[in-house]
């Protein structure tokens, strides 16, 4: 056995031992995707972050530590079907996610308006203006697009599928590039059952 794969029974064996004693508030892992690496965060609820690799790692699990709990730990195997259905969903073979969702790192208007994006079909599209009619504030899309901008679980809470009314892609945590990607992926016509 190389070290890596002590280390890795390890890791695991710890992260079980946690879970089971009621200490893993946080489990956290790694995604290798098409718009690059991704961190993934899941609390008992379900998940509560999805981060890409501009945002420091450090910083990503220094804010869960703040905003949800600090007893936070590596452990890949709580964030399976999270990983299943996101490589489904980048392959063309999943157009709707079924995950718990934990809301634990947003709330009030900024809650709503993921609530109301959640609901905007595959490979549709909406503005900030339609969004923030739809979380009740018809004529708060500037807080729309902020809560947008900063949504904690994006791809799986899809705020790339809101644009502005004027046209372009609009901000996105993941940056613009990464918006279009996504746009042009769902654009693709899903394979028959």
């Amino acid at each position: 056995m190389t070290l890596d794969e002590h280390l890795a029974r390890l890791r695991t064996q710890l992260a079980g031992k946690a879970a089971d004693q009621g200490l893993l508030d946080v489990a956290y892992t790694g995604l290798d995707s098409p718009l690059g690496p991704l961190t993934l965060a899941a609390t008992p609820l379900g998940l509560v972050r999805v981060a890409f690799d501009n945002e420091p790692l450090e910083d990503v699990l220094g804010d869960l530590a703040r905003k949800v709990s600090p007893r936070i730990l590596r452990a890949p195997g709580r964030l399976d079907e999270a990983r299943r259905e996101l490589d489904d969903y980048f392959a063309g073979r999943r157009i709707i996610f079924d995950l718990p969702l934990d809301w634990a790192l947003t709330s009030g208007f900024r809650r709503e308006v993921l609530h109301a994006t959640a609901r905007i079909p595959y490979a549709a599209t909406s503005t900030y203006g339609q969004v923030a009619a739809a979380a009740g504030r018809p004529k708060a899309y500037r807080a729309a697009g902020t809560a947008l901008a900063t949504n904690p679980i994006p791809i799986v809470v899809p705020c790339h599928r809101v644009r502005p009314a004027s046209g372009g892609a609009g901000r996105y945590r993941g940056g613009e590039a990464r918006k279009l990607q996504l746009l042009r992926l769902e654009a693709q016509e899903m394979p028959s059952a």
